[in-house]
């Protein structure tokens, strides 16, 4: 199956009316990822004056920076998009995910329904097979009208005794309802990747899906400056059958995607549009399966200024900046193959996630393994930047 980006499959629904800011492979004597900006008649290179995105995020006001900064020309947007995926051409610009040095951050557990996915996965030790018959249990015991609850709060904390003494408790729902948030590392620094490119899933799970996400982008100040779009890929069946599995479940290669673009905050988009905004997905297989469903902003537990605070702080520094990926409220149940199987990826399948004014992420399932190596890390952008004369700018 095919996977070709263009301008009407990937930009929001406004084009390029917002401030849309992202990163490239600019090709040269020397050539190297790049800062761009998505403007009317073009993408422009921002690298003569921010080496890289993190730089432009660390600014007083990168909205400004960016509309301050004519920048080089490099592509149009529909030739940009067009060589973007696993078929690029080198010698012409493609794109890249929309972030470098900022550390790659989730929140889990931020929505009820997500929330009692997660007990599920819990009782049912991680089998597909079992979980119909959880959820059913897990469902009469706690129903899924748990939004109004804020966690930490009193009400929250009579809940927990409620579920302790019914011998529901669970991690999950401490996370959920309790005072703190489930904060991780989801990826390494330079490992996500971007539109277009393949996601791989671990060749040992059989029970996965995606998580279609908003993520912030935070600089070191803990300012909100945008958001863009993420798939926070998951392995049910090894979260299942431990927390302690967490890593092996989310941190493999090219098992986290973000893109396609961040859109800055300005006199258009704000962090009340993200705390609104719906999260669409679509899965469509090689074999003809089809999966349609929708994430809610409204309809988490809580705030994304919230769960920004609690990843940093003064007890947790981040100074190139973070990205967050906010949690989502869709977790696929319907049976993909036969009764009781429940859904799970195949090799093959066309992941999209979209969002009215953050665009679309399109990326195509495979198996970790075969998903082209993570090799560009930390040292290897400095040796570049250096080469390039990009640094101390």
């Amino acid at each position: 199956m095919s996977l070709m980006l263009t301008p009407e499959n990937t930009l929001p629904v406004d084009g390029v009316a917002g401030t849309l800011i992202g990163r490239a492979w600019v090709p040269g004597r020397i050539a190297g990822p790049s800062p761009v900006v998505l403007r009317s008649d073009g993408v422009f290179d921002l690298s003569d004056r921010f080496a890289t995105l993190s730089d432009l995020l660390e600014t007083e006001s990168p909205l400004a920076a960016v509309r301050q900064t004519p920048g080089t020309f490099i592509a149009s947007v529909e030739a940009l998009l067009a060589n973007t995926g696993v078929h690029a051409d080198p010698t012409k610009p493609f794109l890249l995910p929309p972030l470098d040095l900022q550390v790659i951050k989730a929140a889990g557990v931020t929505f009820a329904a997500s929330m009692i996915e997660r007990v599920i996965e819990e009782q049912a030790g991680g089998d597909a097979a079992k979980a119909e018959a959880v959820r059913a249990t897990v469902h009469s015991v706690i129903g899924d009208n748990l939004r109004a609850i804020v966690p930490g709060s009193e009400q929250a904390m009579r809940l927990k005794a409620l579920l302790i003494e019914q011998g529901m408790w669970s991690q999950y729902l401490e996370v959920g309802i309790g005072p703190d948030a489930e904060i991780f590392t989801k990826a390494p620094v330079l490992a996500a990747v971007g539109s277009g490119s393949r996601i791989g899933i671990h060749p040992i799970s059989q029970w996965n899906n995606p998580e279609p996400e908003v993520v912030l982008a935070v600089n070191s100040r803990g300012q909100i400056h945008g958001a863009t779009l993420g798939n926070d890929v998951n392995l049910r069946d090894i979260e299942g059958r431990s927390a302690l599995l967490l890593s092996k479940a989310k941190d493999n290669n090219a098992s986290c995607a973000i893109g396609p673009f961040i859109r800055l905050f300005d006199e258009h988009f704000s962090l009340d549009d993200v705390r609104a905004c719906v999260v669409d997905l679509k899965v469509q297989g090689e074999d003809g399966y089809r999966l349609h469903g929708s994430s809610s902003m409204n309809q988490i537990s809580r705030d994304p200024q919230d769960l920004a605070g609690q990843t940093l702080n003064a007890n947790h520094q981040y100074p190139d900046g973070f990205v967050l990926f906010l949690g989502t409220l869709f977790a696929p149940t319907e049976d993909r193959d036969h009764p009781g199987s429940g859904f799970t990826h195949k090799r093959g399948d066309v992941v999209s996630i979209s969002s009215p004014l953050l665009g679309s992420l399109h990326n195509q399932v495979t198996h970790s393994c075969d998903a082209a190596p993570w090799t560009f890390g930390v040292s290897a952008l400095i040796r570049n930047l250096a080469a390039r004369g990009l640094l101390g700018r």
